[in-house]
């Protein structure tokens, strides 16, 4: 059994786990400032939360917009490159923050930082595609996202702590998170070359292929995929309100509730990622996120009525249904982003996806909290019908995705992109996987729909 564990904590590879350290110092980073973001704003900056607001909408909104651009650059001057400016940009940024003092100037960062943020996302994604080796790669990002969500635990840590220490240390927090970023772009450079950023004598071309934009099927899978990463709506949003609001649950069950979801996304993404190698197979985990977001809906929507223990034992299996749901979600997107995108141009791909991801779940906050709140029990059977509707469509988009990149993108291209993938037969010779068993048939390819 130690054996075992100490074989599922190890990193699948070399790569893998350095990979997984600039997770980490990203999540770290990233987390430090986000945590005490809404206080930092308020209590140094001096804004209202209605400011606040405006400001983070107005730089969403110069995210979308600069997504297929970002995609664009990353595909011309190499992923591995943009990553680490970006990276180096980001700590240059955050460096900023404890000297923002008017509403002007936090939005003007604010969009500055969203807008580097798409870009290091885009190249990030495209970089983790192109230098893993597809048999690795969902293995290699389930690695990756545990470590992920440890630097976001750790980084929230660090933020509660310097709030708790007052304005002072809360204003030169940023100055960690800066520190972490340009570490983290030095670390990036000593990564090796991805193909893409292989460059030789002559003047980097125009990527081949049809734009990401024209791709139909493309735009149809990321949007729908970001309609069923609504999932993260619930989870911050509507729940915690509706358990304050409409049950008899202790305010403090939220704290508890967050801390098992960021539990089980540490421990589980390998787990739930195994065998999962092919559209076919990442369709099958879209069902099963599917079946435990229906499960969340129904289980949230009983706690109207039940009092004490009970209720706190209900919320308690929503979420680890719901975490269930995201893990199998991100294990799917991870494969259905491979599989789906044209190889020569993967920032491109990327771009377009946080384009259609936006357009999909942009909506969610106010339509899920009206019709939780609003309409009661025929609410949350709604919104579990508009996931179940989604997860339907994805599955004719997945497909129709498939045919495409067979019918635009010259066979050998597709093949070199899955060469290292296993043979079906070996895989289910395998039998299905098991914690206990150190080495299951991990394969497939994958992807970053989520960083």
């Amino acid at each position: 059994m130690l054996t075992a564990l100490k074989r599922y904590a190890t990193p699948p590879s070399t790569l893998a786990g350095r990979l997984s350290a600039q997770s980490l110092i990203f999540a770290s980073a990233d987390g430090a400032f986000l945590a005490g973001s809404a206080v930092f704003f308020i209590l140094v900056v001096g804004l209202s939360l209605g400011q606040v607001g405006l400001g983070l909408t107005i730089a969403a909104i110069a995210s979308f917009v600069v997504a297929v651009p970002m995609g664009r650059l990353v595909d011309r001057f190499g992923p591995k490159r943009m990553w680490s400016l970006s990276a180096l940009v980001q700590g240059a940024l955050f460096a900023a923050w404890p000297w923002i003092d008017s509403f002007p100037e936090y939005v003007a960062l604010a969009v500055a930082m969203e807008v580097v943020g798409t870009l290091a996302g885009t190249a990030h994604g495209a970089y983790v595609i192109d230098v893993l080796p597809p048999a690795e790669r969902v293995e290699s990002r389930a690695y990756m996202y545990s470590a992920l969500n440890l630097g976001f635990s750790l980084g929230g840590l660090i933020g509660v702590v310097a709030i708790a220490f007052g304005t002072d240390a809360l204003r030169w927090a940023p100055m960690l998170s800066a520190v972490l970023f340009v570490a983290n772009s030095v670390a990036v450079l000593r990564l090796p070359d991805a193909s893409h950023d292989v460059r030789g004598p002559e003047p980097r071309a125009k990527p081949e292929g049809i734009p990401a934009i024209r791709n139909r099927s493309w735009l149809a899978v990321t949007a729908l995929t970001g309609v069923m990463w609504t999932n993260q709506v619930l989870l911050h949003t509507v729940i915690p309100v509706w358990l304050v609001t409409e049950t008899d649950a202790p305010e403090v069950l939220v704290a508890l509730l967050f801390g098992t979801n960021t539990l089980m996304c540490i421990v589980l993404p390998q787990l739930a990622s195994r065998g999962i190698r092919d559209v076919t197979t990442a369709l099958r985990a879209v069902r099963l996120s599917t079946v435990f977001f229906v499960l969340t809906c129904v289980i949230t929507l009983v706690t109207h009525e039940t009092v004490g223990w009970l209720t706190i034992a209900l919320f308690f299996l929503g979420h680890v249904v719901l975490t269930w749901s995201e893990l199998f979600l991100s294990a799917s997107g991870w494969t259905l982003e491979v599989e789906l995108m044209d190889p020569r141009r993967r920032g491109d791909y990327q771009g377009v996806s946080e384009l259609g991801g936006t357009l999909g779940r942009f909506w969610a906050p106010a339509v899920y909290g009206f019709l939780a709140m609003e309409w009661g029990a025929f609410g949350w059977l709604t919104i579990a019908a508009i996931v179940t509707a989604a997860a339907t469509g994805l599955h004719f988009a997945a497909h129709a995705g498939r045919r495409w990149l067979e019918h635009n993108v010259p066979a050998d291209v597709l093949a070199d992109a899955r060469a290292d993938a296993p043979d079906v037969e070996e895989v289910a010779a395998a039998g299905p996987p098991s914690l206990l068993d150190p080495d299951p048939a991990l394969t497939q390819s994958g992807g970053d729909l989520p960083r």
